[in-house]
């Protein structure tokens, strides 16, 4: 193959595929995601967890505005935080920001996507896909391995 068309093909696959996943870390620009997980719910429950690492290694702000997965009727971008001696749970409606060369771990306990409405119960051993929509970096898809009930965090860490 002539590298003039070998080089073609290449400009052609950034286009087609602009995210890509190495080393188990999902790339879409300058946004890195890692250690996706989800943990397994009960037969009935109706809300389950998504979790991951957001890296920004971009120069500027970046926020994640909207998530969508097949799993539930709804799907929310979430933080808890204590508010005195109470531990409250919010919707973020304007998204979470990813500043610029700044890491945000979405984990149990934290800021979260929330599954809400599951159409079927989140069973531990498969992988559950969301959709993950940025305000610049675009959308991507991730996999998230359903880990047991109480795991607090993806079975390992890989780094790149």
């Amino acid at each position: 193959m002539s590298s003039l068309l070998r080089a073609a093909l290449a400009a052609t696959l950034l286009f087609i595929a602009p995210a890509s996943a190495h080393n188990g870390v999902v790339h879409l620009g300058p946004i890195d995601i890692s250690a996706p997980f989800s943990r397994a719910t009960l037969p009935n429950a109706p809300v389950g967890g998504g979790y991951m690492t957001i890296e920004n290694t971009g120069s500027e702000e970046d926020r994640l505005i909207a998530a969508q997965s097949l799993v539930a009727a709804d799907v929310e971008i979430h933080e808890m935080k204590m508010e005195g001696d109470i531990m409250k749970m919010r919707r973020l409606d304007n998204g979470l920001a990813i500043p610029a060369g700044g890491t945000i771990v979405l984990a149990p306990g934290g800021a979260h996507i929330m599954f809400m409405g599951l159409k079927e119960p989140i069973v531990e051993g498969e992988v559950i896909t969301v959709t993950l929509t940025f305000e610049k970096a675009g959308t991507v898809d991730v996999e998230l391995p359903v880990l047991g009930a109480a795991a607090e965090q993806a079975t390992h860490h890989t780094s790149h």
